[in-house]
């Protein structure tokens, strides 16, 4: 059902879009990711998140103390409180993930070590413990096998499945199938950053995928 050139059609600035298209293949068959329904929202929510599939670690270098204020207004409430983060990545993971999602303090580097990797971006020591139980793979001791394209792709398929995204995306139900792609969107993002974006895509992958 998918190959390299529906993805370079529906994504034109995807790389390497023939090996995507085999991974994704093999991780959505393993988690049930099967059907026109699912697969659709499944690329359309997971391609948002990578940027197409180019980006498989979360960015945190600011330039700007104003731009830390705005992502993290709860964490930064001053300019002077944001400027040390400026420009430093670990210092600012380490702060805004601490004691979070199973991290230990900011002394611990766990921020860091267990910040945002794969196509739906695992965050935190708890994540990467489930999915690598999950997958059968030691990801607390090898945290970056997350930005590797197979891995990458298999994480982002158990998470939709763990997190019962399956269903949600299924139209068989006498439901709203709106609001379920938006409650999809919740459950990745915890918000519905992008939303347009994302059912455009959802669209654009309806039309091309059989």
């Amino acid at each position: 059902m998918l190959n390299g050139e529906t993805l370079r059609r529906v994504f034109p600035d995807c790389s390497d879009a023939d090996d995507w298209a085999t991974v994704l293949d093999g991780a959505c068959s393993r988690f049930h990711i099967t059907t026109r329904d699912r697969l659709c929202a499944f690329l359309a929510q997971a391609s948002h998140e990578s940027a197409h599939f180019n980006r498989l670690e979360e960015s945190l270098f600011y330039r700007t103390p104003g731009r830390l204020m705005a992502v993290w207004p709860k964490r930064f409430t001053t300019e002077a409180s944001a400027l040390p983060f400026v420009e430093n990545p670990e210092r600012l993971a380490n702060f805004v993930y601490a004691r979070r999602m199973g991290n230990g303090d900011e002394a611990s580097g766990d921020g860091f070590r267990f910040r945002g990797r794969g196509l739906i971006q695992l965050t935190g020591r708890s994540n990467y413990q489930q999915a690598g139980e999950a997958l059968g793979l030691d990801l607390l001791a090898a945290p970056e096998r997350l930005t590797s394209k197979e891995v990458a792709a298999l994480s982002a398929a158990w998470f939709w499945d763990s997190r019962g995204l399956n269903a949600l995306a299924d139209h068989d139900k006498p439901d709203d199938d709106l609001e379920d792609f938006v409650t999809i969107t919740r459950r990745i993002n915890g918000g519905t950053v992008g939303l347009k974006e994302r059912l455009a895509a959802y669209k654009l992958l309806r039309s091309n995928l059989a």
